[in-house]
């Protein structure tokens, strides 16, 4: 078979991890493969580039993509469609190899309902795909806020400020929690559970009055107060899947808190630090083993799944039942997370 690969949605480390062990166990087994440039939007504009060994050679420890990325839903506008599925026949592309979120997966199980021989290998770094324990990119994202959050301990304790610290989470307070829990925070919010600001300032209270004049807060962007109507945002624009650009809470909480406490906060915002540079050894092997079991589906004959971990296991579920829904974060995480508030 000709096989595409694409990549979607957000880079993230391990992507090119995975392309290096489709292409090259696929090669074993005899496929040939197409690079699909710029996720769904390289099938609507017919954007590809031969794959080889020759590729695919030295891209294990090399974060982003080489295919490149867009956050584009191929399937919003009829003439978008069309133009791929057209192309899927002109450039002869017998299966697709989907790596990305739930946005990217949703695409690619749509197509499969329309009789496309599609698998998917999930990527966010948020871990916040369903069907599988931990997707590749997260480990990365969470070593890089445990690196920021040991930094910035010490300056804040130099400086006996309040630092609040933003991380990626849209839905999902995976990173937040981890990182958090890995880099010694003292309080961390989650979308999952909307937080009261005068509480978050009990905890900081609490902190001084036990004599540690210094506070570390990990706040993921998609935490808001229980008075707000929702998810802080820095504008209303949508993008093509009808998400807005979130920002915002952390200088919010940081303005609230010197207002109310009279301490000295500050925020920073790691953002797209958490997904850039190279991925862990074990983000490596995880989108390795993914690559390897995603195109032994396609090999025999397992279209419409994904590639999932399970223990550690590697294991195929449906692609449907992979994006049906968010994997949030689990209520004894956030209870051991709390434990160490304030």
């Amino acid at each position: 078979m000709n096989i595409g690969i694409l990549t979607g949605g957000g880079d993230c480390p391990g992507l090119n991890a995975v392309i290096r062990a489709v292409v090259k166990r696929g090669l074993q087994l005899g496929h040939e493969f197409t690079g699909i440039r710029e996720g769904w939007r390289g099938l609507v504009e017919a954007k590809t580039v031969k794959l080889d060994r020759g590729s695919v050679s030295g891209l294990l420890p090399l974060g982003g993509t080489i295919l490149g990325t867009s956050r584009t839903n191929p399937l919003k506008k009829p003439e978008d469609a069309e133009k791929l599925f057209r192309n899927l026949e002109e450039l002869k592309i017998d299966a697709l190899v989907c790596i990305g979120g739930d946005d990217t997966l949703s695409v690619a199980s749509k197509l499969h309902d329309r009789g496309i021989k599609t698998v998917g290998v999930p990527k966010t770094i948020d871990n916040d795909l369903s069907g599988t324990d931990f997707t590749f990119g997260f480990d990365t994202a969470v070593s890089i806020v445990t690196w920021a959050l040991d930094r910035l301990h010490s300056t804040t304790e130099a400086h006996q400020r309040v630092m609040v610290v933003e991380v990626m989470g849209r839905h999902a307070g995976w990173i937040a929690v981890y990182g958090g829990l890995a880099g010694g925070a003292d309080v961390i919010l989650i979308p999952e559970q909307p937080f009261d600001v005068e509480e978050v300032c009990n905890y900081v209270r609490k902190r001084r009055e036990a004599g540690k004049y210094f506070s570390l807060i990990v706040a993921a962007e998609g935490a808001y107060p229980k008075e707000a109507a929702g998810m802080i945002t820095k504008d209303k624009t949508l993008d093509s899947f009808g998400h807005v650009k979130l920002g915002g809470v952390g200088e919010f909480l940081a303005t609230e808190i010197e207002k109310r406490l009279g301490l000295e906060s500050r925020f920073v915002v790691l953002g797209h630090l958490q997904r850039g540079g190279t991925p862990t050894a074990y983000d490596r092997v995880l989108a390795t083993r993914f690559g390897v079991k995603a195109i032994e589906l396609l090999n025999d004959g397992k279209y419409g799944r994904m590639v999932a971990l399970r223990g550690n296991n590697i294991l195929d579920v449906s692609l449907k039942e992979a994006t049906e829904k968010l994997k949030t974060v689990d209520l004894e995480m956030l209870r051991t997370a709390q434990i160490f508030f304030g």
